[in-house]
């Protein structure tokens, strides 16, 4: 059947615009691919880049600032600690391993009591029965917390003094700082002749006092300072401690206590 005649004259005209229209939007898909792309790898760069900027800028000062924070004059090692176990072996200081060998040793008094002054103040959390260590040990504690206190007018503390063997392996447990009690790196406090001193409260001026007064004993052989990452200092004393001088600050009899000392003691700290 033949088509009308005015459906004839608008058929080309209705091709020719689904054509032109058709080719627009195919123009507009290709502009967009074209142009959006680019366009969507440059901000997605950009906001890439500013992340990392803001990551630097963020992260590393305060990284730079744990690393800057932790210099110690009296680094610990390894080595060291083995070179302190090999003195107090040459020094025939045997370990201590229990409780009952501790009062054995106070009793000979081959361990002096540590006594509180206005200078020296000690943990609560250390008993009776562990303040005590070697003759030597006690003479540096009154030497150094008594020209500490004449410089600052402050006490110093003590955090720890002697320990066993059997406390020592309790303490590993829950501090993972804490030296092994058996070995060639085993704890010195062990012997009696080491403490640890609380850094907690010093001023930058009172620790830099401290670090001087430590540097030509440490140089002499008398001492052996380390600075842990916990917030104490560890020092040994060692026996020729008591040989500076002429002799006449030496620990003696008249400073042994003219009592017995008790043994009654709180938890182990």
């Amino acid at each position: 059947m033949p088509l009308p005649e005015d459906t004839l004259q608008t058929a080309p005209c209705n091709t020719y615009r689904i054509g032109r229209q058709t080719f627009l939007l195919a123009v507009c898909v290709v502009v967009c691919c074209t142009l959006g792309l680019p366009a969507f790898a440059v901000t997605h760069t950009a906001t890439k880049s500013h992340r990392s900027t803001h990551h630097s800028t963020a992260v590393a000062p305060r990284f730079h600032w744990r690393l800057s924070k932790w210099n110690p004059m009296f680094p610990g090692s390894h080595e060291l600690l083995v070179q302190q176990n090999q003195e107090l072996d040459r020094a025939q200081l045997p370990r201590i391993y229990n409780d009952a060998d501790l009062m054995r040793l106070e009793l000979a008094q081959d361990l002096v009591p540590v006594s509180e002054s206005e200078a020296l103040k000690i943990s609560p959390e250390i008993p009776d029965i562990r303040r005590y260590c070697r003759p030597w040990t006690r003479d540096f504690l009154e030497d150094f917390s008594q020209a500490f206190y004449g410089e600052f007018h402050t006490p110093i503390q003590i955090n720890s003094l002697v320990r066993t063997v059997e406390q020592q392996h309790k303490l590993r447990r829950h501090n993972r700082f804490a030296a092994p009690e058996w070995g060639d790196t085993a704890s010195t406090h062990l012997t009696g002749v080491t403490f640890d001193m609380s850094r907690r409260g010093l001023t930058s001026e009172q620790y830099a006092w401290i670090r001087t007064y430590l540097l030509p004993l440490k140089e002499s052989g008398m001492v052996d300072p380390i600075e842990e990452r916990q917030p104490v200092l560890h020092v040994v004393v060692f026996e020729k401690y008591s040989d500076r001088g002429d002799g006449s600050e030496r620990w003696s009899e008249a400073n042994e206590p003219t009592d017995l000392p008790s043994f009654a003691g709180g938890s182990t700290p």
